[in-house]
């Protein structure tokens, strides 16, 4: 579905004209529709409701208070990856018991946080990392619930940034050593074994992968399910694929769903998911205001007034962005879309056919609605951009544009 549509030559976001609520908020502006959320996350729970997953909304993919508290609302669970996620989790209402904590790195305040918040699981990337738990666990007097992370060394076809299942990726255990690490942990005082995980990679436009990561660890889940009676959960993880530009097929949740959920109901164990992009990707977009039109002998630049410390993904991953004028237009000019940023690298589109626009037009940068604002930075000392939500014909602020002062605030002179 897409909730960002031209209605009489000018851009909505549901039913609110997108020019509108760029002179009523100032660009750059992250505008997001609340109904696309709420439809990403119920077509994926249809889709995959044979199996009865606990759907953990990745917060890492865009972590605004309003858009944890969307899922939560509708009984999403939450994947987190940082104490900080934490603290935006339980501040958003989460429950502690939906949340489950990944990530390569975890410290110890961060590990004894979530123990005290009595999470679900961590996902556990090492057998050091299984000893750490322990230890803040034994220092609590509380028990640490662990599923190992397994690499199955499946290639998901995806941006080598973002692919994670592959051996020379730094994540999890490969299925040989995790045998050895459930052993070890199983020995460990205050820990209880909850299950296994496994994440191959992000933005995969085919089920396939995902298919055969299941069947690598099939066996493997079978004999822990049967040597540790803790061993109750799967957590298969997200990476499913949305589209970016035209033309581009994404990966539909009931396509994803054929290919597991027979693997999946053999194993007769809980299903756990993390939906990032998939969820928010499209429900989200950048709108900006043109400043320039700049010619030189061999290219033609669209100067806007949003950069590369507002989306990144263009410059960091190559990513494909469509761009569309808030007000229609059919004729295009050939060029780049760029920002104010002091980088060469700072582009939201390069050498692509863009609307003719010009100076004071807006135009909107879509599919920014995961791994936009929450990777955006203050480079060049730029304040970061407001966040809005849509809800069918109203709107609201959910962050607030930085001021220069919000720049300073921590520092000292």
């Amino acid at each position: 579905m897409n909730n960002f549509e031209y209605k009489n030559n000018e851009l909505y976001a549901d039913e609110v004209p997108v020019r509108e609520l760029a002179e009523q908020y100032g660009t750059p502006l992250y505008i997001y529709s609340k109904n696309h959320l709420q439809t990403q996350y119920q077509g994926l729970a249809d889709s995959m409701a044979e199996v009865n997953p606990l759907i953990c909304y990745s917060v890492k993919a865009n972590s605004n208070a309003a858009v944890i508290k969307t899922f939560t609302e509708m009984g999403s669970g939450l994947d987190i990856v940082s104490g900080g996620e934490l603290f935006r989790a339980i501040r958003a209402g989460a429950d502690p018991q939906k949340i489950v904590f990944a990530g390569v790195g975890k410290t110890e305040d961060e590990i004894k946080y979530a123990l005290k918040e009595n999470i679900l699981f961590f996902t556990v990337e090492s057998e050091p990392e299984a000893e750490r738990i322990s230890d803040c666990a034994c220092e609590l007097g509380v028990t640490g619930r662990i599923a190992f992370r397994i690499n199955p060394d499946v290639d998901p076809q995806t941006h080598k940034y973002v692919s994670t299942g592959k051996m020379e990726n730094k994540f999890g255990l490969d299925l040989e050593r995790a045998v050895k690490a459930y052993e070890m942990a199983a020995d460990l005082p205050n820990i209880e074994i909850a299950g296994i995980h496994m994440h191959i990679g992000s933005q995969l436009l085919s089920a396939k992968p995902f298919e055969e990561a299941l069947v690598k660890v099939k066996e493997l889940c079978l004999d822990l399910k049967e040597k540790y009676p803790t061993f109750k959960y799967i957590d298969i993880g997200g990476g499913i694929g949305i589209k970016y530009e035209s033309g581009q097929e994404p990966l539909m949740p009931d396509n994803y769903a054929r290919h597991v959920i027979p693997i999946l109901k053999e194993l007769e164990l809980s299903v756990v998911l993390e939906p990032g992009r998939n969820l928010s990707g499209n429900a989200g977009i950048l709108v900006c205001k043109v400043q320039y039109i700049k010619d030189n002998p061999i290219k033609k630049f669209v100067v806007i007034d949003g950069a590369m410390n507002d989306l990144i993904r263009p410059s960091l991953y190559q990513s494909h962005h469509d761009i569309l004028a808030v007000s229609e237009t059919a004729s295009t000019i050939t060029g780049d879309l760029v920002g104010p940023i002091c980088e060469s690298g700072d582009f939201l589109a390069s050498n692509r056919n863009l609307p003719a626009v010009s100076e004071g037009d807006y135009i909107a940068v879509m599919s920014a609605g995961a791994y936009g604002f929450t990777m955006s930075s203050n480079y060049n000392s730029r304040p970061r951009a407001a966040e809005v939500m849509v809800d069918k014909n109203q709107s609201y602020v959910i962050r607030e544009r930085e001021t220069y002062e919000d720049l300073v605030v921590k520092e000292t002179l």
